[in-house]
C-alpha cells in the first residue's frame, strides 16, 4: 500500500498522470490552503478568488494530463505561477471591460476587412470546437456535465453550482476534474482535437 502523504509533490504528480485520482487528492490538500490565501491576499474577493482557486486547479489537472508538467521539484512554485497568471489575466479583463472603445479610433477596427476574414475563419474554428465539445459533454455521466454545463454555458461559479447542487466546492471541482479527465480520454478515442492553451 502506497504512503501518499510521505510522497514528494513530483512522485505524486507522476503517479497522478499515471491515473492515480488519489495522488492528486493529497497533492490538493497539500497546497489549497496556501494557494487560495495567496489569491485571495491579491484580489481581496471571496468569490472571485474561489473561482480562481478552482481555475488554477483545472488548469494544472490538464497540465498534469497533458504532460506539460515542466517545474520538476518545484512543484508549489508551478501551482504559484498558473494562479498568479489567471489573477493577471482576471486584472487585465476587468481592466479592459472598463476601456474598451471604438470611438477615438484612428480607423475603424470592427470595418477592417482583413480582420473580418480572420475573425470569420475564427468563429467557424471556435463554432466547431464548441459542437465537439458539447457531443462529447453530451456523453459524460449526469453529474459530471451538470457541472460543466453550468460553469461554462451558464457562466457560474463554483460557489454558485455547489449551492444549487447543494454539494461542497470541492465535490464541484472532483466533478470538473473527471469531467476534464473523461473528456480528455472520449476526445482522444474519437480522434478529436480539443483546444488547449
Amino acid at each position: 500500500m502506497i504512503k501518499f502523504q510521505a510522497l514528494t509533490d513530483d512522485e505524486l504528480v507522476s503517479l497522478y498522470a499515471e491515473g492515480n485520482n488519489t495522488a492528486f487528492d493529497v497533492l490538493l490538500s497539500r497546497y489549497q490552503s496556501k494557494l487560495y490565501s495567496y489569491i485571495y491576499y491579491i484580489v481581496h474577493d471571496e468569490e472571485v478568488a474561489n473561482d480562481l482557486f478552482q481555475d488554477t486547479f483545472l488548469k494544472v489537472i490538464t497540465r498534469i494530463q497533458d504532460n506539460s508538467y515542466t517545474g520538476y521539484g518545484k512543484f508549489q512554485a508551478w501551482i504559484t505561477r498558473i494562479a498568479h497568471n489567471l489573477v493577471m489575466d482576471y486584472f487585465r479583463e476587468k481592466e479592459q471591460a472598463n476601456t474598451i472603445s471604438n470611438d477615438e479610433a484612428e480607423y475603424d477596427l470592427l470595418n477592417n476587412a482583413r480582420l473580418a476574414e480572420h475573425n470569420t475563419e475564427d468563429q467557424m474554428l471556435i463554432s466547431q470546437s464548441l459542437k465537439d465539445a458539447k457531443a462529447i459533454m453530451d456523453l459524460l455521466p449526469e453529474p459530471q456535465s451538470e457541472v460543466v454545463r453550468m460553469r461554462f454555458y451558464d457562466n457560474m461559479s463554483f460557489k454558485e453550482i455547489a449551492e444549487k447542487l447543494n454539494i461542497s466546492i470541492n465535490t464541484a471541482l472532483g466533478r470538473m476534474r473527471y469531467a476534464v479527465i473523461n473528456m480528455r480520454n472520449i476526445a482522444q478515442e474519437r480522434n478529436i482535437a480539443l483546444y488547449a492553451e
